[in-house]
């Protein structure tokens, strides 16, 4: 049967499928857009700052509603239950170090670096070496090696006592202390090794009460009374200090006079030497002055004048005994072959000395040669006996000024005959 062309045929079926489809696919397309709008509105209403647990954080407050006084809240930060990994090794074994130890565990103390290790290793070898070196010095000198270390130990007690002010001077300037510690040990060597003093009659000094040493001055440069000085503290049982009554000149050079002082030295006046002896003090005398220290080689061993004996009147008013002492070997060590007077008038000097080794070799010059010494002490005179008013008698004194100078004298050449050789 033909159909009729002018009837359009009607599909339900397919035409129900095909608008279905079309009717989904807008469906889809809306509900997308739906979806992408509504994305966006919520990006919109989501605030930028929340906590951990996805919860809001609300805004900042203005700064003008915030209370100063108020308690800040805390709010303690979560913790994660998940397990962190650790990024590296020796980041992990650093925070193990750096914590807290475990209960019941004994925690180890850090190992030194590499440079400390090699800074005590280095105070070690120097404290070594100096050890070494001491000893070595001790060795060539003579000394043991706890000799040297002693001294260093007194040394040091020594520089505390004097930055703690532990120290006692009396008031003629005596330091004892430093005369100890200081003084006498650096005339030692002189003493022992390069004059070799040799001492006699030393049980002649009182060990208790005042006591005047008259001896003979020579040599240039006063090291007689030093090494009397030294021979006096070391060689006498009780130690004694020998209290040196000094020209003027020597308190006046700097440094000297200082040193002078502090050793036990004073001026050679009568109120001065009385105050020494009456005190109970053993002071000591030189009374040729700068003539005997400065005469010529040619006149060696022959003793000047002795002044007018004011050193006997201060015995004779202290009742102190008069010790004569008499010194061998203090010519030799600057023979005085001349004397530039002009140019010691110049500079204030008693005098200027021409020897052998200056000033021809400058300063080594002054090195004194090493002439062997003796030092003998005589029998003391009394003068107790004679009684406090023989002092105002010059011719008592006199007297008693010319039996100390023979005396002096005499053993001079007693000692020149036993000695054999001036350097041995």
């Amino acid at each position: 049967m033909m159909a009729d062309p002018k009837v359009v045929p009607i599909h339900s079926a397919s035409g129900a499928r095909k608008g279905t489809v079309r009717g989904s696919g807008a469906d889809t397309l809306a509900a997308g857009a739906a979806r992408a709008s509504g994305e966006r509105a919520k990006r919109r209403r989501t605030p930028l700052l929340t906590d951990a647990s996805g919860d809001e954080v609300a805004p900042r407050p203005a700064l003008s509603s915030v209370d100063v006084n108020a308690p800040a809240a805390h709010r303690p930060r979560p913790v994660p239950t998940g397990r962190v990994p650790a990024v590296r090794g020796a980041r992990t074994s650093r925070t193990s170090r750096t914590s807290s130890p475990s209960p019941g565990v004994t925690a180890k103390p850090a190992k030194p670096s590499a440079a400390a290790a090699r800074v005590g290793t280095g105070v070690d070898e120097l404290v070594s070496f100096a050890i070494s070196t001491l000893r070595r010095a001790a060795a060539a000198s003579g000394l043991s090696g706890d000799d040297i270390e002693r001294q260093v130990a007194t040394t040091l007690a020594f520089v505390r006592r004097r930055l703690s002010g532990d120290y006692a001077v009396d008031d003629f300037g005596f330091d004892r202390d430093f005369t100890e510690n200081v003084y006498l040990p650096l005339l030692r060597p002189l003493y022992s090794s390069w004059f070799r003093v040799e001492v006699r009659g030393i049980e002649n000094i009182p060990s208790t009460g005042g006591a005047l040493i008259v001896a003979n001055h020579s040599g240039t440069v006063a090291f007689d009374s030093l090494m009397t000085q030294v021979a006096v503290h070391d060689e006498h049982p009780d130690h004694r200090f020998l209290r040196m009554l000094g020209a003027d000149l020597v308190f006046k050079t700097p440094v000297v006079g200082s040193v002078a002082r502090k050793s036990g030295c004073t001026l050679a006046a009568n109120p001065d030497a009385e105050r020494l002896l009456g005190s109970g003090e053993i002071a000591g005398v030189w009374p040729e002055g700068f003539k005997g220290v400065g005469k010529p080689f040619s006149e060696r061993y022959k003793l000047q004048r002795f002044g007018r004996g004011g050193f006997v009147a201060a015995a004779l008013r202290t009742g102190a005994p008069i010790v004569p002492c008499s010194i061998v070997g203090a010519e030799e060590i600057y023979p005085i072959l001349g004397n530039l007077k002009t140019v010691a008038r110049l500079i204030g000097a008693p005098y200027l000395p021409v020897t052998p080794t200056f000033p021809l070799l400058g300063p080594l010059g002054l090195i004194p040669l090493p002439s062997k010494w003796i030092i003998e002490f005589g029998a003391p005179v009394e003068t107790a006996l004679l009684g406090r008013q023989a002092a105002d008698d010059p011719m008592v004194v006199f007297d008693l000024t010319d039996r100390v100078r023979e005396t002096i004298q005499q053993t001079l050449y007693s000692l020149l005959l036993q000695r054999k050789s001036v350097f041995f």
